[in-house]
């Protein structure tokens, strides 16, 4: 049998794994038995890894050493993230490399965005083998359709890390057709409006008979759910200071626990016409000293002005991609609703307004970009029959050339896997050694663009300026990401090219960081054992004290002495015990305990109510 290969949704809120089952794309629970996994990872001083639910709890208590939305910074310079920076709680800084990477104060040194997707993807991939019961080493990762060949390949690095082979990056626009099942129709348009968490993309698709080609694509990598939620915490901070004088912005757990607050809140709206949000303890009063309490009304008008700006941006990106496709709105049999921010009903309606007619709802938006990763990976497995999938590049490449101008070689919407070459010659006389910079991007001038890195091309034979003819030849893989070579055709041999990546994690950093995961891999299983029995000794210890305050005059004396004591006991060791056999012992002590109080508490029942009674038949409950 063909060894399963998982679909992943890699969000910047929430991330999603799907598998085909059978025929069907099948969405796997997580470990805590939810569908959607927050995109949180957060570490402990103990140096433990929660990822997920626990890790988005902690985010309050401890945001210094919590990370959110890393996906907004992965594959990304330093100098091109500090205005995002500026609006997280956790501390965003610059790597050696000047790449965005988070200070872990409980780690001491700064983890990439790479290594935090990694923990997320390890997440779901244990999610997956324990409902499969047999190992997954491959996936399909989807990707915003606007992501740069920089962000894609560190989301390819970001699944090394975490153990998976990923045979594919797919857009995630594509992955919502497939999950339409647009292959299924015959000679349809389709748009597919994708408002997630941190990014926003649109595409244009046409389908039928198991093809489906990308018309065109465009987006936002800046602009998500996340946004509207700035504006719900600026408005709640704003009407903070003017009744209580006191500047929220300071305070990083109270800004934590606005963030969730204003999620909440637009959620709530998307179904309700007002919402309360309610914060009681949410500062000190520094002049008194008294606890402050933020209570505020919010009414989904009062929302909606405040991200109309927003919706805007998204309706001039849909424009932009119909111009590229020369297409008209009518045009459009269908328009696809992706990532959660499309539930905001004034989304919905800039739509309907739009296109005169109502978006599709037939796909859950949270899942089916997942849905649709899945369905790639059972065509790869063999599971689905093949689907031609022809994407796009989202941008223009090509590379510097005299006088700082960009020329490009491959332009956006250009459909994929694509191989292009050019010949360029030297700028200067006997000249030995040619500097090829590769760009991406839209604007005529290179330093304008996104540089992805500098190629050197060497042992050039002397000559005049202008005689020396280099070939350079781009080819664009499925998953969009580029590969350059050159070479001297005078000579006929292709050269040694030297490349200086302008970012993501050198072959050697993932190696080092995945024999660092493997050096520590019994340690991190003790740790995770330890945990996981402190969090079973910690519930029984729960359920006896609630036992004791609820029949304590039901009980003797001695037991609820002996009780008390077994307690006592037991929070020593849940919060000083590094032997997972210790913490267990103090299970084993408090559950009997619990039995001696249960069994008491039966007796004196069928004392006052009679002996006996039937055995009930049939399952355990």
């Amino acid at each position: 049998m063909a060894e399963k290969i998982i679909g992943i949704d890699l969000g910047t809120t929430n991330s999603v794994v799907a598998v085909i089952i059978g025929d069907e794309p099948v969405v796997i629970a997580n470990q805590e038995g939810s569908r959607l996994t927050p995109s949180v990872v957060s570490w402990t001083k103990e140096k433990e890894v929660l990822v997920g639910e626990p890790a988005k709890r902690r985010a309050i208590l401890d945001p210094e050493n919590t990370v959110y939305e890393s996906k907004r910074f992965i594959g990304r310079k330093y100098e091109e993230v500090l205005e995002e920076a500026k609006r997280v709680s956790y501390r965003v800084s610059a790597d050696d490399k000047g790449d965005a990477s988070f200070e872990i104060p409980n780690l001491g040194r700064k983890v990439r965005p790479e290594e935090v997707g990694a923990q997320v993807l390890k997440k779901l991939k244990e999610a997956a083998e324990a409902y499969l019961g047999e190992k997954i080493t491959k996936a399909v990762i989807t990707v915003p359709a606007y992501f740069n060949e920089r962000q894609r390949q560190a989301t390819k690095d970001a699944g090394k890390l975490a153990g998976l082979e990923v045979l594919r990056i797919l857009n995630e626009p594509t992955a919502a057709a497939l999950a339409y099942g647009l292959d299924k129709k015959s000679d349809v348009k389709i748009l597919v409006y994708d408002f997630g968490g941190g990014t926003f993309d649109v595409s244009i698709l046409e389908g039928g008979e198991g093809v489906i080609e990308v018309k065109a694509t465009a987006g936002d990598t800046h602009l998500g759910g996340a946004n509207v939620d700035e504006r719900i915490m600026e408005w709640l901070i704003e009407e903070f200071k003017k009744e209580t004088g006191v500047d929220l912005k300071k305070d990083r757990t109270a800004l934590q626990r606005l963030k969730d607050a204003s999620e909440q809140a637009k959620k709530e709206l998307s179904f309700k016409l007002e919402t309360e949000i309610n914060l009681p303890f949410i500062t000190i009063d520094p002049s008194t000293n008294q606890p402050l309490h933020l209570q505020k009304r919010l009414t989904r008008a009062r929302l909606e002005e405040m991200i109309k700006d927003l919706v805007d941006r998204t309706m001039e990106i849909v424009k932009k991609a119909l111009e590229d496709a020369k297409l008209r709105p009518q045009d459009i049999q269908e328009v696809v609703l992706v990532g959660g921010s499309t539930r905001i009903p004034l989304v919905q309606q800039r739509i309907k307004e739009f296109f005169g007619r109502e978006p599709h709802k037939g796909v859950n938006p949270d899942e089916v970009v997942a849905v649709g990763a899945a369905i790639q990976a059972g065509v790869l497995s063999g599971q689905v029959k093949e689907i031609l999938l022809v994407d796009v590049t989202p941008l223009s490449l090509g590379v510097e050339t005299y006088g700082g101008v960009m020329t490009v070689l491959i332009p956006r919407n250009t459909p994929i896997p694509y191989r292009k070459c050019e010949t360029f010659t030297t700028a200067s006389d006997y000249q030995t050694e040619v500097e090829i910079h590769v760009l991406q991007g839209e604007r005529p001038m290179a330093k304008d663009n996104k540089s992805l890195g500098k190629f050197y091309l060497t042992g050039i034979p002397p000559a005049p300026r202008g005689v020396p003819k280099i070939e350079v030849c781009f080819d664009i893989d499925v998953d969009g990401i580029l590969h350059v070579t050159a070479k001297d055709l005078g000579t006929g041999k292709e050269q040694s090219i030297r490349v200086q990546a302008s970012s993501g994690l050198t072959q050697e950093e993932i190696e080092k960081m995945l024999k660092e995961a493997q050096l520590h891999e019994e340690e991190d299983r003790k740790k995770k054992e330890l945990v996981e029995a402190k969090n079973q000794l910690d519930q029984h210890v729960y359920n006896l004290e609630k036992i004791l305050k609820e029949n304590r005059e039901k009980l003797p004396a001695e037991l609820v002495s002996e009780a008390e004591k077994v307690l006592e006991e037991a929070k020593k060791v849940f919060a000083g015990a590094q032997d997972v056999q210790e913490v267990r012992r103090a299970t084993e002590k408090v559950l009997e305990t619990a039995g001696k109080v249960g069994g008491h508490l039966y007796q004196q029942t069928s004392r006052t109510s009679g002996e006996g009674g039937e055995v009930i038949e049939g399952k355990p409950m």
